[in-house]
């Protein structure tokens, strides 16, 4: 709830037990910080109705449960989000209080995402040969990405490039449109030496072998003209070594913070012979050694004037993403947003949580990032679990209520603008997840080349027009993993990263994914509508959307036979493995 609102919490119970006083217990981390009676208001001839309203105070994390001030029974939160009645500390309810004055993008809300992974998605200008010798350049934009060892530690994993590049998508705009895309995210686009670029070697440069600045200038802008705007990936918690500022390598001269001590970016590294490698490195890697976010010097350099936020929202870009921001202290996340949004409260800062980002202890703190002062949204994986886990067979009461506790603790502003999506550059591609053998922690040998027998991807393909009619209509904006539009697949990193295959004639998912994207766009229920769960069963969800204009009704029946659900009185059918869209305005002759 928004600073400074006011929410009344009500507590009915039954007549027998007798209850004259209950109170609201009121606690953030385990301490109690405030106790208030209640009041009751009605009393039926089963049960009596106790209330209590409260003004949200300071931005912060608070819970609740009841105490019945009976024999020490107190009423806390089951999974489900009921209430039941225990003499022992047990779950609480949670309110998410957010600063008054935080909102988020309008563009997003009601559009769709469309996440590249740059190298992967189309070749614009045939490659003639690589910038650097040490880069593999793919012909066979059908093969798998390399990823088998050599003499090189890692081998040829991340080396080799099939050629994706900036033009290439600029080409393919129209194609985006067609879909229904309203914003591209870019995985990184600046000069780093590995095909996935989370090695930053030059934060002010395009890589070369996806163009130059002109080259992002122009896409921003045709896209821009054809309603699509352009999110890039921030990777602000570590540089490569192989990069202008670490210089390990010394591709980049004779300067850089490893070989320098007077360099202007020593100050960013912690050097110490209590590191193995002899400086602070991203999980043991060391090819990606850590940056002091606490250091003024770097800090200036990415949100200062001119730094790097500054630098690319001029020319083009509508926000960033933020690599790990589970791992970026809260205040260098408050900094960033400071600096995104000097460009305009359009702009869209986003983090990679993988959790509730509300409930989030991170490197010792609970988190803030979702307060006001810091992030607008975050990728949504807990969506994804719970889309894709309920078409694996998990129980559709579970589901609903793992989705109803997201749209409970998150903001509203950010509710409406997560990333919502089943598959990323950093998991198994969802068709493989869903109807593949689960890898299980098999090695990269075993997951090469493994691909789904005729039946398998049959059903997978049914499966997944569910997962996006999910994703498509819960609170949030969906997000389509290049690829997952043809049914690509693949298991983890490499495998999920390959090629577009422009050659493939699958096009159920994309028939369906327009159909969804011109249903986003005609119903305001999805913007910024709430969210009713109206039944769910073993197998079977049926949740509403509610605009101001329209109510949408979603069904979805994941079993093997025709189930009916109930819409206002009316019943109606769906068939197994199947959903439903009905469209309703009040007071209006309603349609499907």
């Amino acid at each position: 709830m928004r600073q400074g609102e006011t929410v009344t919490l009500t507590l009915f119970t039954p007549l027998e037990m007798d209850i004259q006083q209950p109170r609201l217990v009121f606690f953030q981390d385990g301490c109690p910080i405030e106790y208030h009676i209640m009041k009751q208001t009605a009393q039926q001839e089963d049960y009596r109705c106790f209330s209590v309203s409260l003004q949200a105070g300071e931005p912060g994390l608070y819970f609740y449960y009841f105490d019945l001030w009976k024999d020490y029974t107190k009423v806390f939160r089951d999974s489900c989000g009921n209430g039941y009645l225990s003499w022992e500390e047990e779950d609480s309810w949670q309110i998410t209080v957010y600063e008054k004055d935080f909102s988020t993008p309008d563009f997003l809300k009601g559009g769709v995402i469309y996440q590249i992974f740059p190298d992967r998605f189309f070749e614009g200008v045939k490659k003639q040969g690589m910038p650097f010798a040490d880069r593999l350049y793919r012909e066979d934009k059908d093969g798998e990405p390399y990823f088998w060892p050599n003499e090189n530690p890692e081998g040829y994993l991340n080396m080799d490039y099939f050629g994706g590049d900036l033009e290439g998508v600029r080409q393919k705009l129209p194609y985006l449109r067609h879909l229904g895309v309203t914003c591209i995210y870019f995985n990184p686009i600046f000069e780093a030496h590995s095909n996935h670029r989370y090695n930053t070697a030059n934060y002010m440069k395009i890589d070369p072998v996806l163009g130059d600045e002109e080259d992002f200038v122009r896409l921003c802008s045709q896209a821009k003209s054809m309603g699509i705007s352009i999110i890039l990936d921030g990777v602000f918690s570590h540089t490569g070594s192989d990069s202008l500022y670490f210089n390990r390598e010394g591709r980049y001269g004779v300067g850089g913070a490893y070989h320098d001590p007077y360099s202007p970016y020593r100050t960013w590294y912690d050097f110490s012979p209590n590191y193995r490698c002899g400086y602070r490195s991203w999980w043991g890697f060391e090819t990606l050694p850590e940056v002091n976010e606490n250091d003024v010097n770097y800090r200036d350099f990415i949100c200062g004037e001119n730094g790097v936020i500054d630098y690319w929202l001029q020319r083009g870009a509508s926000g960033f993403r933020l690599d790990v921001a589970d791992e970026l202290p809260d205040d260098f996340i408050e900094a960033i947003r400071q600096a995104v949004k000097r460009h305009g409260d359009d702009k869209y800062l986003l983090g990679e949580v993988w959790e509730d980002a509300t409930t989030k202890w991170s490197y010792g703190t609970r988190r803030r990032y979702l307060l006001g002062k810091g992030l607008d949204a975050v990728m949504n994986y807990p969506f994804r679990n719970a889309v894709l886990n309920f078409l694996k067979g998990e129980d559709g009461i579970s589901i609903a209520n793992q989705i109803m506790s997201i749209c409970e603790n998150y903001p509203a502003p950010a509710l409406h603008t997560l990333m919502n999506f089943i598959s990323t550059h950093d998991t198994e591609r969802a068709i493989t997840y869903l109807v593949g053998e689960p890898a299980n922690g098999r090695d990269r040998f075993w997951q090469s080349n493994r691909l789904l027998n005729p039946h398998q991807y049959q059903h997978g393909i049914t499966l997944m027009r569910m997962a996006f009619a999910m994703i498509f209509t819960l609170p949030g904006v969906p997000s389509i993993y290049y690829g997952d539009e043809i049914a690509m697949q693949g298991y983890r990193d490499p495998f999920n990263r390959g090629y577009f295959r422009w050659d493939f004639t699958e096009n159920r998912l994309k028939t369906l994914i327009s159909y969804l994207s011109k249903l986003r766009r005609e119903n305001d229920a999805f913007a910024q509508g709430k969210l009713e769960i109206i039944h769910a069963e073993s197998e079977i969800l049926h949740y509403r959307r509610i605009g101001k204009k329209t109510s949408v009704d979603l069904m979805f029946n994941r079993s093997c036979t025709m189930r009916s659900f109930s819409v206002n009185g009316q019943q109606i059918s769906v068939e197994p493995l199947n959903f439903k869209v009905h469209v309703w305005k009040p007071a209006v002759k309603e349609r499907s």
